[in-house]
């Protein structure tokens, strides 16, 4: 927290983009086969020897309907993350948490879930991104009154302080009346000193997405922002081979995960701007290599007993329901108490109305129907399974956020505004516990933080 650093690669502001690109071509370029709209929602994992492996998955087919058993000697997850559980979410509205529930359903670990992290610059109301490069090359902060405020939460850091300081310093200003607009509930960022060079040089996409999506130019007039949902700092708990745990040590045989579905953890309570994209590209080559070198040796594990049984009652019972709850609004109250009550500021009170809500949701949604009874193309069909997923991420998300009564990270709780080393420096591990009676729970344990080289100690901007 002493002085910025130029430490980030780039391509002007569309870095992730390009790596996309680069990885894409490369893939058409070695002859990889793509199942495009296939959609993994199963995981088999079988019993050998006491141990289980991994089997394949189970993925259904968008364009037909049809449900296709993936027999495989090794899997890797990379699906991103559950940003959708939120309403304001730079996610892509496919991030729905395939990946984590998948395994979370088969008895398979959810770490650090409550650590998610909000970006201090979405587009205002929705959730764009703006990325952090434009405070990077000077963009500033600023409230109705035109003050750079960010000066009073990080005096030396000011706008470039972490994410999570600069996301509650912008609600701050909002919640005590410095917002923005007509309802006062956003704030600026500040691009116009800059020369109209340096942004079309450095920042294309951002004035390119102002003048798209406000109709505002950047070069005269400050962009309305708020901040965002943007990334999950936990998952699928791995190693630093990107092999999936079954508890606290034990790997997987044959199971892999790697970037935003995965938690390693590199980016511990907080990630920094970036480092995600280098968490792909050396998460993602390391699971991928030792998958490779696995599979070359290991034998095919026997697919269970109808293997596909499971998803397809899951999609036949969504299709057929005559349940008059619908989808769109159960999805649009979790986004809204996801909102209200598990976003940048927490407590114990806004947390247990989150948890109770979710509770009755998932109730709720026992009873979902879908207008669409096709095969072809349902994606009313398709977007109620996504709300399942989505229902049980976010109450894995709000109970772990409830039992860790610290600050820390992205977490940060109004009535526990100090970080607990003594009783919290763990990583939480939630499991699904099933009843004999079908009720499910979640089960909290913890696993110690393996601390190296760099000691904990206090941030200070």
């Amino acid at each position: 927290g002493e002085a910025p650093v130029r430490r980030s690669c780039y391509a002007a502001d569309r870095t992730g983009h390009m790596i996309l690109q680069t990885l894409y071509q490369n893939c058409v370029k070695e002859g990889v086969e793509f199942h495009n709209e296939f959609y993994v929602l199963d995981l088999l994992l079988d019993e050998v020897d006491g141990i289980r492996k991994t089997a394949g998955v189970v993925a259904y087919e968008l364009a037909t309907g049809e449900i296709h058993v993936f027999r495989a000697k090794a899997v890797i997850f990379a699906s991103g993350g559950s940003g959708k559980f939120f309403k304001v979410s730079s996610n892509a509205h496919t991030l729905t948490g395939d990946g984590q529930a998948a395994a979370y359903r088969r008895g398979l670990p959810l770490e650090d879930m409550e650590f998610f992290q909000f970006h201090p610059t979405g587009i205002w109301k929705m959730g764009i991104l703006l990325t952090e490069g434009a405070r990077g090359e000077g963009g500033i902060l600023r409230n109705k009154d035109g003050e750079r405020f960010m000066e009073k939460y990080a005096p030396v850091m000011k706008d470039l302080a972490s994410r999570d300081v600069v996301s509650r310093a912008i609600y701050t200003e909002i919640r005590e009346g410095r917002g923005c607009g007509a309802d006062a509930d956003h704030v600026f960022l500040d691009l116009t000193h800059l020369p109209p060079e340096q942004l079309d040089a450095k920042l294309p996409d951002i004035t390119e997405f102002a003048r798209t999506y406000l109709g505002i130019e950047p070069y005269t007039d400050p962009i309305p922002i708020q901040p965002t949902a943007h990334y999950a700092m936990g998952g699928i708990p791995t190693n630093v081979r990107g092999q999936v745990l079954a508890d606290n040590d034990t790997p997987v045989p044959g199971l892999y995960a790697a970037g935003e579905v995965a938690c390693v953890s590199v980016h511990g309570a907080n990630r920094l701007g970036t480092n995600s994209l280098l968490d792909i590209n050396v998460f993602g080559r390391r699971a991928g290599i030792a998958a490779a070198e696995y599979a070359s040796t290991a034998e095919f594990v026997a697919l269970p007993e109808n293997p596909e049984s499971r998803v397809v009652e899951q999609v036949e019972r969504m299709r057929d329901s005559t349940g008059t709850e619908r989808v769109s609004e159960i999805r649009k109250a979790l986004q809204d108490t996801m909102d209200r009550n598990v976003m940048v500021f927490r407590t114990e009170q806004t947390l247990k109305e989150a948890v109770e809500t979710i509770a009755e949701l998932r109730r709720r949604f026992r009873h979902a129907g879908v207008q669409d009874k096709g095969r072809r193309f349902n994606t009313d069909l398709l977007e109620a399974l996504e709300l399942g997923n989505l229902l049980d991420l976010a109450e894995v998300t709000a109970v772990s956020a409830l039992a860790r009564k610290e600050s820390r990270g992205g977490h940060y709780r109004e009535d526990h505004p100090n970080r607990d080393d003594v009783n919290f420096m763990r990583h939480t591990m939630a499991y699904r516990e099933v009843g004999d009676d079908g009720t499910e729970s979640i089960r909290l344990d913890y696993k110690p933080v393996v601390q190296t080289r760099y000691q904990p100690m206090e941030r200070k901007y």
